[in-house]
């Protein structure tokens, strides 16, 4: 009988270890995995940096989240958080009204301008008017997608779409562009480099429009999972009070990221 008694305890002392373990499974970061300079790029070796790759693993230490990052193709994102391959994005994703039908949003993290590169030889402004009859290139999927066609596509421009953000730069510097849109911070970062200082300048920011550009970044969750949105809502409020924010911040930008 004692013999039996031991079995049964030690069955559930294993059955509870079990359950431990399951509990402990790291969280998937979705991260776009094209590279996102200054955000997130993954280097020689393919270990992720960047200042987004910096902010979430304050957010999740602050959190006491073990967060592993899952690099997912930027125009699968969305479908992967849904359907439970990933369980946030934290990948530049701003909080829009069209976004918010499918997933939800944790506070903002940051929040920062859209603006439009071109060719130093040309003069013209990130307007419709600027841009008629110039082809323009943007990432797929993007606010900047949308917001080029609705600004800039029906005013007399060309739209052309590009998987990353790096090739519509690189068609950009090879003259197969007359423009690119982007986050002003990832454009600033390209415009940083030898072939961005060589060919081009920035025209300008676009006009802004919450209802396309949204109304900054935010960590991307399944709607329902509010346990762990109120976790990142937390974390990313006390990395803001205690410094830690700003401490990694100032390695990559001398303004403050986070936005009116």
């Amino acid at each position: 009988m004692k013999h039996a008694f031991r079995t049964m305890i030690a069955a559930a002392v294993i059955g509870m270890a079990g359950i431990c373990g399951a509990a402990a499974e790291p969280l998937k970061v979705g991260f776009a995995a094209e590279p996102y300079p200054p955000f997130a790029s993954p280097d020689a070796s393919g270990k992720w940096e960047g200042w987004e790759v910096e902010f979430m693993e304050a957010m999740c230490k602050q959190a006491k989240l073990e967060c592993v990052i899952t690099p997912v193709a930027w125009d699968g994102i969305i479908p992967a958080l849904t359907s439970k391959k990933i369980d946030m994005i934290v990948g530049s994703m701003s909080i829009t009204p069209e976004r918010l039908k499918t997933i939800d949003f944790s506070d903002k993290y940051y929040n920062t301008p859209t603006g439009v590169i071109g060719p130093k030889s040309e003069k013209f402004t990130a307007t419709p008017e600027g841009l008629k009859g110039k082809t323009i290139g943007v990432q797929v999927a993007t606010i900047h997608q949308d917001y080029a066609n609705k600004y800039f596509g029906k005013a007399g421009a060309t739209v052309k779409e590009y998987q990353t953000q790096d090739e519509a730069n690189a068609d950009l510097a090879a003259g197969r562009l007359d423009a690119v849109q982007a986050d002003a911070i990832a454009l600033a970062a390209f415009l940083s480099t030898d072939q961005g200082k060589q060919c081009c300048d920035l025209k300008g920011n676009v006009k802004d429009d919450p209802e396309i550009l949204g109304a900054g970044v935010g960590v991307g969750l399944r709607k329902g999972d509010t346990e762990l949105k109120d976790k990142i809502n937390a974390a990313i409020k006390a990395i803001r009070a205690n410094g830690t924010y700003d401490s990694f911040s100032k390695k990559y930008f001398d303004f403050d990221i986070y936005g009116g």
